[in-house]
């Protein structure tokens, strides 16, 4: 079982990653059916298929050729199983070579926006769609004939199938993504798979989760005590209020002050979530452990573990001392340990799908191997979005529910080089600036976050007072996104872009240029480390 089936009760729609860029998308695009799905390795067989008791299977793209030496390949057998499945690109090929249609290499490609003719809008696949439409292509071989007992549903001057069925069988495939918004009837394509041709009710949402995860959490905890580390973003805010309505007064937050933190964030925390909760909250000074440890050290990796084993060993403390205040604790010492953990951060990880380590987060892959904590991780399969839901379902104010994402370690990881207290004051300046215009000029919530990175081992020649600087870049990196697997950069308003700049030029000492991050993910992360 994957690492993460576990933690729904709800039969998933299986997403086989076959290397693509937009896995993760799919997925997304799946849940917008108000139907689970789970990211899984190309080379899961058909008896861990069954083991997981999938409603149905989508087989991504991929960027290698079905024909390449190491391409990815995919257990033949699954399509045996009687569970519906629907390839996309790279998996729509693999499909047809699998069942003995002909891949070609025709030598030319398409990519982008392309016409696309449909045949078959009468099967349930393309039902309810035009016979002519625009969708996104990106492939180089092509199916050149459909595997026996398939029909073929619509073709392209260069792909004479590009997208065919065998409804008896269940099996469907389309050469183009309809997970992209590019596609202009893709959301319909997998709805129709989904719904019409799998038969699965869009019956998945954020009340179901809440009480699953409230029954899951009871039974887990018991009247056993839980501490939760929160750090005043959405994630372990809504883990919090989700533990808090599970198991009330048994639940106490732990918030802790690493020196990482932005600008006023503190007692922002301290303020907002204890009002809107009524959760019990302790505060842990902790901000010169934390910089010793980071002392000198600059691979982005080593401060995530770092920043990881510094928390746990906080929390360790701190249980240390609640255990001691017998009216709260009652001699029962605390086991469990909350997590805002999001499905992202696992794939990222390297968790969940066998995909490659994009980074550790450090709620995943930088907890250390003693770990004294049994973790409770509510929110392990939600992207984002869903995350926003439930919040906001289980009554937290908007100011909560909708804070733009800040990561768990916090300014350390948006100084580029080593960590000092003079670069964090000069950075969470820098920040504080930035927020403050762009709430000021209504951007808010049409931007998914803007990192703000000082570029510490780097100095720019400027001239400032009407002499010579040697100062520091800072980097803006404002992000629109869904759900933080992809994102684009966000075309912010010149006149804003240079207020902001000659803001942190003027009012930061020691910086001298301000440059602007505009890298989609994928190529970039959204943080630079």
């Amino acid at each position: 079982m994957s690492a993460v089936a576990a933690q729904t009760g709800a039969r998933p729609v299986l997403v086989v990653d076959f290397g693509a860029q937009y896995a993760q998308l799919i997925a997304r695009r799946v849940r917008e059916a108000s139907v689970y799905s789970e990211i899984v390795a190309h080379t899961i067989t058909a008896a861990e298929v069954q083991a997981l008791n999938p409603l149905g299977i989508v087989l991504s793209g991929g960027p290698s050729s079905v024909y390449a030496d190491g391409a990815p390949a995919f257990d033949p057998a699954i399509f045996d199983l009687g569970i519906p499945v629907l390839g996309i690109c790279y998996g729509f090929q693999v499909m047809a070579t699998a069942l003995g249609g002909t891949v070609a290499h025709t030598g030319a490609r398409e990519y982008g926006s392309t016409p696309v003719t449909v045949s078959a809008a009468g099967n349930a696949l393309l039902a309810d769609q035009p016979t002519d439409q625009t969708v996104w292509m990106s492939h180089g071989d092509s199916v050149s004939e459909a595997p026996a007992g398939f029909s073929v549903l619509a073709s392209t001057a260069s792909t004479p199938v590009a997208a065919f069925a065998n409804d008896t069988r269940r099996l469907y495939g389309v050469q183009w993504h309809p997970e992209v918004r590019h596609s202009e009837f893709g959301q319909n394509v997998l709805e129709n798979f989904l719904h019409r041709a799998a038969g699965i009710p869009a019956d998945w949402n954020s009340g179901n989760v809440i009480a699953e995860q409230v029954a899951r959490i009871r039974a887990q905890v018991g009247t056993g005590k839980v501490i939760c580390g929160l750090s005043g973003g959405v994630d372990s805010a809504v883990a919090a209020a989700l533990v808090h309505k599970a198991i009330g007064d048994q639940l106490v937050c732990v918030f802790v002050d690493h020196g990482l933190l932005r600008q006023d964030e503190r007692r922002q925390v301290e303020e907002d979530f204890v009002l809107a909760t009524g959760v019990r909250l302790v505060t842990v000074d902790v901000r010169e452990q934390f910089l010793t440890a980071l002392e000198g050290v600059s691979d982005p990796e080593t401060k995530r573990k770092i920043i990881g084993r510094e928390f746990i060993r906080t929390f360790e403390q701190a249980q240390a001392e609640l255990i001691t205040e017998a009216a709260a604790i009652d001699g029962d010492p605390i086991r469990f340990l909350v997590q805002g953990t999001l499905y992202p951060d696992v794939v990222e990880s390297g968790g969940g799908s066998g995909t490659a380590n994009i980074k550790s987060h450090h709620n995943v892959g930088g907890l250390p191997d003693d770990l004294q904590f049994e973790l409770i991780e509510p929110l392990r399969t939600l992207f984002k979005d869903e995350v926003r839901a439930i919040g906001a379902e289980l009554g937290l104010p908007a100011e909560i529910v909708q804070r733009q994402p800040f990561p768990g370690p916090g300014l350390g990881i948006r100084i580029v080089g080593s960590i000092t207290q003079d670069r964090l004051d000069l950075l969470r300046h820098a920040d504080a600036i930035v927020r403050a215009e762009l709430t000021a000029a209504g951007l808010d919530r049409e931007i998914w976050q803007c990192p703000v990175v000082l570029l510490a081992d780097v100095r720019s020649v400027g001239v400032q007072g009407d002499g010579r600087t040697y100062g520091h870049p800072i980097v803006l990196r404002p992000v629109s996104s869904e759900d933080a697997m992809t994102a684009d950069w966000t075309r912010l308003p010149y006149d804003l872009l240079a207020k902001i700049s000659n803001r942190i030029t003027n009012e930061v000492d020691g910086v001298n240029r301000v440059v602007l991050d505009v890298t989609s993910k994928p190529p970039g992360t959204i943080e630079w480390e």
